[in-house]
Parts: C-alpha cells; sequence; structure tokens
C-alpha cells in the first residue's frame, strides 16, 4: 500500500523525482510510491515533514549509532563551527581523532582520511598493490566495499559464477577489470584456502568484512584467513565501516580477535558527518610516503578530508561509547531484537532466519535451517521480503530492506512497540502465504 502524502510532501518527492536520477540520492531503499522525505531526526525516531514519526532502524545506514541530534555530538559541532568548517592543512580536531583511533582498534598504527568509506577501501587497496607490487586482490562473494570498480565484484544480487570468478556488479565497470579480482566464498574456508594457495603469487592483497553483511564469519574462519596471508606474506584488509566502533570499540577486530594489517573505517567514525579513514600498521601505510621502484607513492588527497567538523562530531561520538555499559547494551539490545523476531516467525509459522551480530540484524525469508554463506541467502523470498517492510513502514517503523542497526537510544518501549509492528508484520506475511485465509 502506497504511503499517503499531504500537498506540500507529495510536492517534495514530486521535485525529487524531477531533479534526481530515480527520486533519490542513490540506488535507494524505498520504491517511489514508498519513498517519502524526512524533515528532522530526535533520538530514535525520524520525522516526515507532516510531523509524522517513524521509529528508526536505518539510523542514516548506520552512522548514527547514538541516535539524532545527541546532544554532546551536537554541541561540539556548534563549537567548531564558530571555529571554522574546514582549512584543507591540518587541524586539532583531526590529529585528536587520529589518535583515539589508533589507541582503539588493534591494527591501526597510523590513520589517512577520507571523506567516505568508498574512498577508504579504494585507498587502502591502491596501498596493498602498491606494497606488494601485484595488482589482483581477492574479495568475498556477496561483500560490499563501496562503490568503486574494484570493490563493485560479485557484490549482493550480480549472478554467480564458478569460484574464484569475478562479475561485474554495475554497468560502466571496465569488463577487463574482472582480470584482476578473485571470488571466494566467504565462511568457507577450504574453498578460500585452495583459491589463495593456487593464486597467492598474483595477490596483492585479500579483503573482507569480518561480519559479511549480516552474516557471522563461524568459528575459525577469520583465525584461518589470518594464517593463509601471513603463510603467502599477503597484506589482510578487514573492511570495518560498518562495524568499527559498532561491535566493540576496536571493532570487529577486536570483537572476533583477529587483527588485520590494513583497515576502513566509517559511518560511526565521523559521528553523522562525511568522515573515513584507511588505518594500518606503520610498514603496510609506508607506500603513502615512501616511493616504489619507478619513483613514485599512493596518491591520495581530498578537499574535505580530516575536517574539523566532522572530526569534532566523530571524537564526540566515540566519547559517548567509551562511556561504561555502551556496547553491552548495544549487544543487549540487538540480540533482544534478534530473539523478538525469531520467536515472530515462529508464531506465525513462517519459514526463515534471524541472522546477525551486535547491534545488527537481518530476516532471511528462505526454509534452511540455517544461514552461513551469500549462497545460503540467495533462495531468500523477496515477496514475503517486501510485504513484511511495507508492513513495518505502514506501522511506524523505518528499517531497510536488509540488516537493521540498534543504537544507543532504543529504549526499552522502543523494543516493545517493534515487537508489537513485528507482529503486525509478520500476520500480513502469513495472511499473503495463505493466499489471505
Amino acid at each position: 500500500m502506497p504511503l499517503s502524502r499531504n500537498r506540500h510532501h507529495q510536492a517534495l518527492v514530486d521535485k525529487a523525482q524531477q531533479y534526481f536520477p530515480g527520486g533519490s540520492n542513490g540506488n535507494g531503499p524505498l520504491s517511489p510510491e514508498h519513498g517519502f522525505v524526512i524533515a528532522s531526526g530526535q533520538g530514535a525516531h525520524v520525522y516526515d515533514p507532516e510531523g509524522r514519526a517513524w521509529l528508526d532502524y536505518l539510523l542514516g545506514s548506520g552512522p548514527m549509532i547514538l541516535g539524532h541530534g545527541h546532544p554532546e555530538v551536537v554541541e561540539a559541532v556548534r563549537e567548531q563551527l564558530d571555529k571554522g568548517t574546514t582549512f584543507f592543512f591540518l587541524n586539532d580536531k583531526a590529529i585528536e581523532l587520529a589518535e583515539a583511533i589508533v589507541e582503539a582498534m588493534p591494527c591501526a598504527e597510523q590513520v589517512r582520511y577520507t571523506s567516505t568509506g568508498s574512498e577508504a577501501t579504494f585507498f587502502a587497496l591502491r596501498l596493498a598493490r602498491a606494497y606488494r607490487g601485484r595488482d589482483k586482490i581477492l574479495k568475498f562473494e556477496g561483500g560490499y566495499h563501496g562503490s568503486h570498480d574494484y570493490a563493485m565484484m560479485s557484490t549482493e544480487g550480480t549472478p554467480i559464477r564458478p569460484y574464484p570468478q569475478p562479475r561485474r556488479g554495475s554497468a560502466g565497470i571496465p569488463k577487463s577489470l574482472e582480470n584482476e579480482v578473485l571470488i571466494a566464498p566467504f565462511n568457507d574456508l577450504e574453498q578460500t584456502t585452495a583459491i589463495i594457495e593456487a593464486h597467492h603469487d598474483e595477490l596483492a592483497a585479500v579483503i573482507v568484512e569480518p561480519f559479511q553483511r549480516a552474516l557471522t564469519p563461524v568459528a575459525g574462519f577469520l583465525q584461518g584467513v589470518r594464517a593463509l596471508t601471513d603463510k603467502y606474506g599477503l597484506p589482510l584488509i578487514f573492511d570495518e565501516v560498518v562495524t568499527g566502533f559498532r561491535f566493540a570499540y576496536g571493532g570487529a577486530q577486536e570483537h572476533y580477535g583477529v587483527t588485520p594489517d590494513l583497515a576502513s573505517v566509517g559511518k560511526i567514525v565521523g559521528g553523522g558527518y562525511p568522515l573515513a579513514a584507511v588505518v594500518g600498521k606503520k610498514e603496510f601505510m609506508a607506500p603513502f610516503v615512501t616511493p616504489d621502484a619507478d619513483g613514485m607513492v599512493v596518491g591520495q588527497v581530498g578537499t574535505l578530508n580530516g575536517n574539523p567538523i566532522a572530526a569534532a562530531a566523530g571524537l564526540a561520538t566515540l566519547r559517548v561509547l567509551r562511556q561504561p555499559g555502551s556496547y553491552e547494551r548495544l549487544h543487549a539490545v540487538g540480540q533482544q531484537v534478534r530473539e523478538q523476531l525469531t520467536a515472530t516467525l515462529r508464531e506465525h509459522g513462517v519459514a526463515g532466519q534471524v541472522i546477525g551480530d551486535g547491534p545488527i540484524f537481518q530476516l532471511i525469508f528462505n526454509e534452511r535451517d540455517s544461514v552461513h554463506t551469500y549462497r545460503d541467502t540467495l533462495d531468500h523470498d523477496t515477496d514475503k521480503n517486501r510485504i513484511f517492510h511495507d508492513a513495518l513502514l505502514q506501522n511506524g517503523i523505518l528499517k531497510s530492506a536488509s540488516k537493521g542497526y540498534i543504537s544507543l537510544v532504543h529504549s526499552d518501549e522502543d523494543l516493545e512497540e517493534t515487537a508489537q509492528v513485528f507482529d503486525k508484520a509478520m500476520a500480513e506475511v502469513a495472511k499473503a502465504s495463505t493466499g489471505g485465509q
């Protein structure tokens, strides 16, 4: 059922359709009939121009872990605004944030800022290619590392090919780039080992989301990949744009106990402002300043990289996350939501699995007993998923059609409301599954 909109709200949506391709800022999460404009956010809720509230499990696609308008972040940004917004040169807030990142993340000895997570993974891969003097990278099927050409290979929704053959995930990517990427199955250490052993001399690096989309690494998988990359001298890159400062203060590398050589961080680290970073051990960051055999260093610069507004917001966010009990609360609420959703599936007799870890959850509608690999998700019933998420939206919950994010400000009352809406939405799925009976 399309969302109702008043005249002013509809006019805004119409203008978006006129001025933006597809009516959104990107390949948007909502169809035109369900699209709406967010006018403001406060705490765990967002509001449209009509004043209607949605309980927010999208959280701006992840960065708003403290909720919207957190007073400490707002105050930090206001204070910095009076001092200046960007200088291109070094600034005190960027230096302080870099120090905080190095203190937090096990692999981080040095930091280079970017403005987006896509840029962070892009430059992590460029660093690794310069370090190794090789061109090929290995990534995992279904993993997402941003929208640049190397990253968008065998991404979610891309037709599968036999391992290790990649498939371009976007129009406009040179077909020749398929020769520079190898694909392995996440959570399958046996096949991953075979691919790396066969191609290690060609590889510049292995890049992985340690928690891929919403797939939790099986016991020993990340440790096995770390051992393989150590054996063959390959840089291991963790894409922690999603997991950094979310699963633990030291990210997924702290949470899962595996330390990479390089990592990308974003989302949370900018406190809701455009800031991300490549971080890593000095040895692997050296190509930024140490010329290669051709006398070249890794080129990397950006107008707004490390700008003090975003750095101030990031510092304030990290200060809140360091407070005792923050991560215990995030994990407890995430577990509660996953249990609520699992119980709702069972109560309505709908087949499916709830996956995730920490403050992230996702529902997969299929007949499997468990979901561990990307290919385990390919029989996900997208019709049921659409019905479920349409019902969430109609009943006041905003969430992407894939994973949901938990914030520190989702209250016990919010969780009670969430359980009630989950029940209503699953009832719609069950009704559709029985032909409306």
